[in-house]
């Protein structure tokens, strides 16, 4: 078989799960880490402690290899609200950000500006069907912008921003802050036009919850006070007593405290399996599918919200049927996870969802007319 044939032969989620942008069960690799490094930290033994302790490393490399960065610019963290917070609390200027991203952006931006005494103001934009392009970017700009924050994949549309386009419009002047919380690792971009990036490995990696990550650029560390940064974020080697020693001159100022190893090697395999298989193959695996669900939404005659170009998405469908809480109710006595919200019906596949899913999800739509038609 062909590696991409091997990575979806590991998918055992029940049948009919179409939530991944909600939620990504646990892979093997992932569940195999997280039992294997509990027995290590169970016995006490210094050596276990000391081989789980390796986790951190091991995933900064994974996912800097799916950034195509350095180790060194890559942190974890217990979420990605973590690692926005550590990009936003040390930001001075402007920073712009539609006001419908997902809270993990708004709520952590306007509460940045809170504590930072005018330091930092944030600019609310609000574009047309909450897709975040850059002619809206652009309209909101002055001298006084210094960032845009922004999902690379918006919640609600499934829109996939384009970051070449929004880079271009920033300049090289300002810096571009990027949630990929639902597009990192099933998506092929080019990272580098950003200068943060913040990810989590509980949707697409399948590596659970606690399993966030960031990547600060030279120019990000450049422009970005590590005001959060705690004891293991300074140049000290070892404990810092006594002293009160200057940030690390890595990524590693953002951050606070020893990663839970427990999490970091989940995040490790999720990321590790992914970079084996190739992004490129995930993708066209995952784009496969999302033209499958769309395919089913025209059959059954239910209008589709989100984009149906493939350099415009990632995983999510938004259908809008005649009766969104009607449909959700039929799809979830049918066995099908999906997530119903503000008048629309949510789907979102992975690379790995088989035949009998999309087979489940044909025969909901079928038995659920009333509620997908005027």
């Amino acid at each position: 078989m062909r590696a991409i044939d091997d990575y979806t032969a590991t998918f055992g989620e029940d049948p009919g799960y179409l939530n991944w942008a909600a939620f990504g069960p646990l892979s093997p690799a992932a569940r195999a880490a997280l039992v294997s490094d509990a027995d290590l930290l169970a016995t006490g033994r210094a050596e276990g402690i000391a081989a789980t302790a390796g986790r951190t490393a091991e995933a900064q490399a994974a996912v800097a290899g799916l950034l195509g960065s350095a180790p060194g610019e890559v942190t974890v963290h217990p979420s990605s609200t973590h690692a926005l917070q550590q990009a936003l609390a040390g930001l001075d200027g402007t920073a712009i950000a539609s006001a419908a991203e997902f809270p993990s952006v708004t709520i952590t931006l306007e509460r940045a500006a809170a504590a930072s005494v005018g330091r930092l103001a944030p600019r609310w934009i609000t574009p047309p069907r909450t897709r975040v392009t850059a002619d809206t970017v652009a309209d909101a700009l002055d001298p006084a912008v210094t960032a845009l924050v922004v999902s690379h994949v918006d919640f609600r549309s499934g829109y996939r921003a384009d970051l070449a386009a929004l880079r271009e419009a920033l300049g090289e002047d300002r810096l571009l802050i990027v949630d990929a919380v639902q597009s990192f690792g099933v998506v092929e971009e080019d990272w580098a036009v950003a200068d943060v990036v913040v990810g989590h490995g509980y949707k697409w990696l399948r590596a659970g919850r606690g399993t966030g990550f960031a990547r600060f650029t030279d120019r990000a560390r450049e422009r970005i006070r590590p005001v959060l940064s705690g004891r293991i974020a300074t140049v000290a080697a070892g404990l810092p007593t006594d002293a009160l020693p200057d940030p690390a001159l890595s990524a590693q100022a953002y951050a606070v405290s020893a990663p839970d190893p427990l999490a970091a090697g989940r995040l490790a395999a999720g990321a590790g399996e992914i970079r084996a298989v190739g992004v490129d193959a995930v993708a066209e695996r995952l784009s496969r599918n999302v033209d499958a669900v769309l395919e089913l939404a025209d059959r059954h005659g239910i209008e589709v919200l989100s984009s149906r170009e493939p350099a415009e998405r990632a995983g999510i469908v938004v259908l809008a049927p005649a009766h969104p809480q009607g449909l959700g109710e039929v799809l979830a006595a049918a066995g099908i996870e999906v997530t119903v919200r503000s008048g629309a019906v949510r789907v979102a596949p992975h690379a790995g969802t088989t035949a009998e899913t999309l087979g489940l999800l044909d025969a909901a739509l079928a038995d659920a007319r009333e509620f997908t038609r005027p």
